[in-house]
């Protein structure tokens, strides 16, 4: 049987106010900012999309035109946030690893996406990749369309996505020990094992954690993917813009049922990252 010591069971017939009274005032002050820039409207959000009947809750979020806009919003930013994955890391690897003319140019430029206004990215994109642009006039004789069609909301979830993962996987980069692969090159390791078995397992997580914030800054892209995409539905019309034309006709709580969805899905695939990110860190840690 255990003991609770003195002190311990006095705490727990404090009162509740008295207690709070102690609670440092960081804590205090990120608690009332947490309050007020995020659970409040969370929970306002929540209390409009209340106001709906169930019924017609469940019409709204399972219709045709917003399970079409599910499909092309998430798979679309799935996509763009592996692609990121991949050759976000290899981006990174090449900014931590070699020396290069302009290479502090290319490595400001990473941050473009951040500092630009998404309007002015969905313009440049669009003009870019349109038929007649630079890009787009050498995809277009192949029968490559990308301006104003899925393709180009991909495009545009991937260039404003990119910082997120090469500037979360930089840092570890650079602070892992290149004498752990001297080590493994010694024992007869090529370059393959040796990123394989050394490099990859630490630096998954930390890849993971880009992947996700590149996910859920694709999934709230608006600016850009609005003006890339002809915005046609069951084509490339993705959720925030469906939002968006709710509110225009009024349909105020219609959206919100809309933005739930989007959450609640957001939410389950951020946690399954945040759980493979978990196992991987036991993994490694084996």
């Amino acid at each position: 049987m255990t003991t609770v010591s003195p002190s311990v069971e006095v705490e727990r017939k404090t009162p509740f106010w008295k207690r709070l009274g102690r609670v440092p005032w960081t804590w205090r002050i990120t608690i009332a900012y947490l309050t007020v820039m995020l659970f409040i409207p969370i929970a306002a959000m929540f209390l409009k999309a209340s106001t709906e009947p169930p019924a017609r809750f469940w019409a709204i979020a399972t219709s045709e035109i917003a399970l079409a806009t599910y499909n092309v919003t998430f798979v679309t930013a799935i996509f763009a946030a592996l692609l990121n994955g991949i050759f976000g890391t290899l981006i990174a690897w090449v900014l931590v690893r070699y020396d290069f003319p302009l290479k502090r140019l290319i490595d400001a430029t990473v941050d473009l996406p951040f500092a630009l206004p998404t309007s002015v990215a969905g313009l440049t994109l669009a003009t870019v990749y349109s038929n007649n642009g630079w890009i787009g006039s050498l995809l277009a004789p192949l029968g490559i369309k990308v301006a104003f069609t899925r393709t180009g909301v991909a495009v545009a979830m991937i260039f404003i996505s990119l910082p997120f993962i090469v500037r979360t996987v930089q840092p570890v980069l650079q602070e892992m020990e290149h004498e752990i692969e001297e080590a493994a090159w010694c024992l007869g390791a090529s370059q393959w094992q040796t990123f394989w078995k050394v490099i990859l397992p630490p630096l998954f997580p930390t890849i993971l954690t880009g992947v996700a914030l590149g996910f859920s800054r694709a999934v709230g892209e608006y600016g850009s993917t609005v003006i890339i995409s002809s915005n046609t539905p069951f084509q490339d019309l993705i959720a925030p813009v469906l939002i968006f034309q709710r509110l225009e006709q009024y349909d105020y709580s219609g959206a919100t049922v809309i933005g739930i969805v989007l959450l609640s899905i957001s939410l389950v695939l951020l946690l399954a990252i945040n759980f493979l990110q978990a196992w991987a860190r036991r993994y490694d840690s084996r």
